[in-house]
């Protein structure tokens, strides 16, 4: 993978980010979402000779970055995997922090032999993974008309759920539906309502997104392990494009630092709550700069929270 390549992800909440995960400059790291390396290689910067830090992720072209990184510094590591994997990835090793970034990255978007996108025409893939997993094609045209609802609604909160799955079972009988197009298209015919500046088919291919890549379901799984393989006072820093997710990382951030759920009239002091974490701010947002510089960053949120024991 070339520079030039890797340089089409403009990363999110950079300084931000890396700022509320280095903590300690000789510590040990985990990007659990390499993506393009933007986030990587700033906490490099950040971090001391005997720093090191871990990449994660998915995508086959990510690794070809990641491994190209991996060649020059002898700092960073990468593992070709989900970030549900943290602790077959670390081996049972501690860390001082793990950095998620969630959500699809630009070049996965813009390219449209990925299939992620409606804008441009190209076969109905959407795999982060391409090397395992079933496509959204072969998901899309065996599955039964309740669960694609069922996975538009959950997913992508689209009111027009069980048009669009009757819709889709419906045109999969003349043909299967193989391209970003046509299944674009099915969509827009079975929505009424046009929200503006948003195309009708923007909810459901990110619902189907998720799904044929268990996003929010790696997302829970990761968050527990991430919590028991931080040391004390150790940073989990998540970054969220979409409300699903943000709720998943803020109630998980929130029940770890309430504590232990006990009935209201039990007797007992602050230190016997077994509170694990504590938030460090409020969500953040991008600044107005940022999201004039990179209006995909306008739905981006993070949280920041410490490992207290």
């Amino acid at each position: 993978m070339s520079q030039v390549n890797a340089d089409q992800h403009i990363t999110v909440l950079l300084n931000e980010a890396v700022e509320a995960l280095v903590a300690n400059p000789e510590g040990f790291y985990v990007d659990g979402t390499f993506g393009r390396g933007g986030h990587s290689r700033a906490i490099l910067d950040k971090l001391s000779e005997n720093g090191h830090l871990l990449g994660i992720d998915k995508d086959p072209r990510a690794i070809a970055v990641a491994d190209e990184l991996a060649a020059r510094e002898s700092r960073f590591d990468i593992y070709h995997g989900s970030f549900a994997q943290l602790d077959s990835a670390l081996n049972g090793r501690q860390v001082d922090g793990v950095l998620l970034d969630l959500g699809v990255s630009s070049p996965q978007l813009d390219d449209p032999e990925r299939g992620f996108s409606f804008m441009k025409d190209g076969p109905l893939d959407m795999r982060m993974n391409t090397s395992e997993g079933p496509s959204a094609a072969d998901w899309i045209n065996r599955a039964e008309e309740d669960e694609i609802s069922k996975v538009i609604w959950e997913y992508g909160e689209d009111r027009f759920s069980r048009r669009i799955a009757r819709a889709v079972v419906q045109e999969r009988e003349e043909a299967p539906i193989t391209t970003t197009k046509r299944l674009a298209d099915i969509i827009a015919g079975a929505s009424f309502s046009r929200e503006k500046h948003k195309h009708p088919a923007t909810r459901a291919f990110q619902a189907i997104r998720i799904h044929i890549n268990r996003e929010l379901d790696d997302l829970i799984v990761c968050l527990d392990k991430a919590l028991e393989i931080l040391k004390p006072g150790g940073r989990l820093v998540v970054i969220s494009f979409h409300s699903l997710e943000d709720r998943i990382a803020k109630r998980f951030i929130r029940k770890h630092a309430k504590g232990d759920d006990l009935p209201r009239w039990m007797p007992v002091t602050e230190d016997q709550l077994n509170k694990r974490m504590l938030p460090l701010s409020k969500a953040v947002k991008p600044s107005k700069q940022e999201i004039d510089d990179n209006p995909r960053a306008r739905s981006a949120v993070m949280r920041v929270a410490e490992k207290l024991n």
